[in-house]
Parts: structure tokens; C-alpha cells; sequence
């Protein structure tokens, strides 16, 4: 007889996510969905605004590495298959003991061992952020835009588009979560908070000030947590 109190817990970590977005968000659908726009942008099937996971994972292991490279850590680079996979003549010798990986040939680094590789699968599950608005409650803006000649410096002829974006001003809420699976190294929390504190910014047209955005509530660790010390290499504790 199966009892509850024997089963084991649940060991999968939770990040919650809130992200404020403070100018207007533009990250386009591939396709119509009805919009006069060139491109529309992205929906789930009820209609409402999102951000995709593969966005903010793409994203958030980009600012992952950057951070682990400052720490002076070996950072396979990604997104190609022989660099993120090395031969052992390419790791270091001072990080082969830490970049191996129970169960998986090759050598797998600090950033590979939380968001995967060719060989070592995510140890990380991403959510969409959704906006929970109905799709009727907000209004389509459209932005015309130009394309632009950059050797002449002047417009392109014929070259006018229109872009979808979210309403600017509003102030939007986007909610999801990052699931840290029980696999996950101890130091992967710590590493991907301090990641997504990086992130300012999500979608196209950053440069012209597109998707810039704030995190709400984002969880703090407290600086005695020992995943700080796990994201130090070995010769410099």
C-alpha cells in the first residue's frame, strides 16, 4: 500500500517571475495573425501577450556566461556543437575534474550543466511570460517604420513596414517561472538571479528603446547562501 507521508517531496525549485515591461515590447510572430502589421506580435492561443521561454533562456544564458567568465570560470561557447562539447585538449586542466558529469562522456561546463549542451540535457524548465489581459482589452498599436540604406545614410525606396508592439505606458505584467529541476547544481539559483539582474531589456528595437523592462519582486538570496561560494573556482577560495 502506497502511503502519502512515504512519498517523496518535491524537489523541483521554483523562481517566480514578474516582469514590468516600462516601454512598449515588440517581439514578433512568425506569420499573420490578422494584424495589418508586417509583424505582428507574439500570442498565445487565447490571445494574450507573451514572452517567450526560448527568449528569456536564450537571453539568460547569455548573461549566465558573461557572469562566469568574470568569475574566471572555462565557458564553452554556444551555440555551436564542437565548441560547446570540447575535446579534452581544449579544456583546461585545472577545471577537467569539475566539467565532468555523471552519466555523460566529454566534459561539460559551469553554463552547460544548468541550461544543457548536444550531449547533457537542461537541467532548467522556462515558462512563457504571459500578460493575463484579454486580448479585447488591448487596443493594437501599430508603428510604421523605414528601412534604412547604410552606406548611403538615407531611406530605402519601397522599403516602408509596420510593426506590432504592446501599448506603450502601461506598465504590463508579465508572470512565469523558471523550475529548477532536482538535477540542477547548488550554485544554478544563485547564478541565474544574478543573470536575469543583467537583463534590462527583451524583444526587437532595444536601440530605439523598444522592451525595456523592470523585474518585480524578484527574489534576493541571502549573501551567506553557500551557491555563492559554489560560483568560485577552486583556486580562488
Amino acid at each position: 500500500m502506497i502511503y502519502l507521508e512515504n512519498l517523496p517531496t518535491n524537489q523541483v525549485r521554483i523562481i517566480e517571475l514578474t516582469a514590468v515591461i516600462d516601454t512598449a515590447l515588440c517581439i514578433g510572430a512568425g506569420g499573420s495573425d490578422g494584424s495589418l502589421a508586417d509583424k505582428p506580435i507574439v500570442r498565445n492561443a487565447r490571445g494574450q501577450l507573451l514572452i517567450p521561454a526560448s527568449h528569456i533562456k536564450g537571453r539568460l544564458r547569455h548573461e549566465c556566461e558573461k557572469l562566469a567568465r568574470g568569475l574566471g570560470w572555462q565557458i564553452f561557447e554556444s551555440p555551436k556543437a564542437d565548441t560547446l562539447c570540447p575535446s579534452e585538449e581544449q579544456v583546461s586542466s585545472e577545471f577537467r575534474s569539475d566539467y565532468h558529469v555523471d552519466g555523460y562522456r566529454g566534459y561539460h561546463c559551469l553554463i552547460s550543466k544548468v541550461f544543457g549542451n548536444p550531449i547533457v540535457p537542461s537541467r532548467i524548465v522556462v515558462d512563457d511570460l504571459i500578460c493575463e489581459i484579454e486580448r479585447e482589452d488591448l487596443p493594437e498599436v501599430i508603428r510604421p517604420g523605414v528601412t534604412i540604406n547604410r552606406r548611403r545614410n538615407t531611406a530605402e525606396e519601397k522599403k516602408l513596414y509596420f510593426l506590432e508592439t504592446s501599448p506603450v505606458n502601461n506598465e504590463l505584467e508579465f508572470t512565469g517561472a523558471i523550475h529548477l529541476l532536482p538535477s540542477c547544481p547548488e550554485y544554478a539559483k544563485a547564478l541565474i538571479l544574478a543573470g536575469l539582474r543583467h537583463i534590462h531589456a527583451l524583444g526587437g528595437s532595444k536601440s530605439a528603446g523598444l522592451g525595456w523592462l523592470s523585474w518585480k519582486n524578484l527574489e534576493t538570496l541571502s549573501k551567506d547562501d553557500i551557491a555563492w561560494t559554489k560560483l568560485i573556482p577552486k583556486d580562488k577560495l
